[in-house]
């Protein structure tokens, strides 16, 4: 098993009119593949924020390895 950090990411516009992104959480999952790192996390997110949809509260995820080389 891989380690993955999973980040769910919004898009906010600031005071200066400007549209930036913004982490609302990330969750570090083991997971096979990214694609299950990303189910996985959904699930803890929506666990973690007590909503059904993780698409209430973030735009996007951002999927990444967590792995460090040996």
């Amino acid at each position: 098993m891989a380690h993955f950090t999973v980040r769910f990411l919004k898009n906010v516009i600031g005071d200066q009119g400007k549209s930036c992104e913004v982490c609302q959480r990330t969750v570090d999952v083991d997971a096979r593949d990214a694609t299950e790192a990303a189910s996985l996390a959904q699930r803890q997110f929506c666990e973690l924020r007590e909503i059904a949809d993780w698409s209430l509260h973030a735009d996007r995820i951002d999927v990444q390895p967590a792995d460090f080389p040996s």
